[in-house]
């Protein structure tokens, strides 16, 4: 039979394919729905950026600028210390925590307008990052002040006066122009705390774990505690750094080891909470310490803090060490500091020229590593020793961040 060549028309028995229907519908679709993905990521990434650039000049305006102290500091260049060979990029700062008792700080009573430098601080950052020393100055250590510009206009003569008094005799200046006379260290910057400022920062990390090895009940200081570990917050820890004569032995000596203590947990909790690395916390303590400072000019704005947080947050805790320039009474007046030599000037030389520190715990020092050469520092005072070899470090009396104070009791 011959093969019907005969075309036939399509019928309804056709099975169906599995490849979709073609036709301008489905790409408009697809087009469609890949404009909202973009509008909606490009709106995103906006949105972020806005408030990401809303949140930065939020915290940048916070700081403010010295600039008094920046032009003051300016003019007298040609007295100024200049850096050592040795000195690299170390930086080296001056922390002051302000006693001004003028706006929110009224409450704390004293003569309105009125302030002194409570606590000084020169922390020393080493070139390479890799260690930070963080020195106590104390407030009633006899020191020769230099002639100051004060408030009025007027220039002060140079003299012997406690430490102190330099900061309300002409200000943030005075305060760093005595330091780099006394130590021949330059300061590359300076920061500025007040009473309200460090309650804020205090509260934004939660509080500071001390340790507290009496009960303490002092109406002055705010404080009602009882012994053992205690979370101090704001205007507890404020009056735990500030309070003298109701603890311990009522000596400045005393409440600076408080201090120091107090700045190791604050940096074991700040790194131990992550704070650094969790946006939700970090965020109220920058909106704190932006709001809390005033600043150099170069160290006045966020990234420049920023810049100097990360230095910081590089350092191992047990490479950040906290001590205080040698002390003893005054020879003519118990109720005053002078500094003990040749240790004091050993600090600052090793200090200038970033070499290392070693700190051993407040005591009184091994004999075996008693000082030949101590002289008047043999007597009335056992806060450094000298290193029995050239190449190894000299120690002093203190503490690294890492050790837990309520630990050793």
């Amino acid at each position: 039979m011959a093969e019907d060549d005969t075309e036939h028309p399509p019928t309804d028995d056709v099975p169906p394919t599995d490849t979709p229907p073609s036709g301008p519908g489905r790409p408009r679709r697809r087009r469609r729905w890949l404009m909202i993905t973009a509008g909606v990521v490009a709106f995103l990434v906006v949105a972020i950026g806005a408030l990401l650039y809303i949140a930065y000049r939020k915290l940048d305006g916070n700081i403010r600028t010295d600039s008094v102290t920046d032009k003051l500091l300016a003019e007298l260049e040609a007295e100024r210390p200049s850096r050592t060979a040795g000195a690299g990029g170390a930086e080296n700062i001056l922390l002051i925590g302000s006693d001004d008792r003028s706006g929110a700080n009224s409450s704390y009573g004293g003569e309105p307008g009125t302030q002194r430098s409570d606590t000084t601080i020169l922390l020393h950052l080493a070139a390479d990052r890799k260690r930070a020393t963080a020195v106590s100055i104390p407030r009633d250590v006899m020191v020769t002040v230099p002639a100051c510009e004060k408030p009025d206009s007027t220039r002060s003569k140079p003299g012997l006066m406690q430490f102190n008094w330099a900061f309300e005799l002409g200000g943030p200046a005075c305060s760093i122009r005595t330091v780099e006379q006394l130590s021949g260290i330059r300061m590359d910057h300076y920061l500025i705390l007040d009473f309200n400022g460090f309650k804020t920062m205090v509260d934004a990390i939660g509080g500071v774990d001390v340790c507290v090895p009496q009960p303490i009940h002092d109406k002055d200081a705010k404080l009602d505690l009882a012994a053992g570990r205690q979370v101090l917050h704001g205007e507890q820890a404020l009056g735990y750094v500030r309070a003298r004569e109701s603890l311990g032995d009522g000596s400045d000596t005393q409440r600076m080891g408080r201090q120091q203590q107090f700045l190791a947990s604050l940096i074991r909790k700040v790194q131990s909470q992550g704070v650094l690395l969790n946006p939700a916390k970090l965020w109220p303590v920058l909106d704190a310490a932006t709001s809390s400072i005033k600043a150099d000019g170069k160290l006045s704005s966020l990234g420049a803090l920023y810049d100097l947080t990360q230095d910081l947050r590089g350092i191992p805790s047990p490479d950040v060490v906290f001590l205080t320039a040698p002390r003893r009474p005054y020879r003519y007046d118990s109720d005053r500091d002078e500094f003990v030599q040749p240790q004091t000037t050993q600090l600052f030389t090793e200090l200038r020229d970033d070499r290392p520190i070693a700190v051993r715990p407040p005591g009184p020092a091994p004999t075996a590593a008693a000082s030949p050469s101590a002289g008047a520092g043999s007597a009335g005072s056992d806060q450094a020793t000298a290193s029995p070899s050239a190449s190894a470090p000299p120690t002093f009396e203190g503490r690294s961040a890492d050790v837990d104070s309520c630990a050793q009791h």
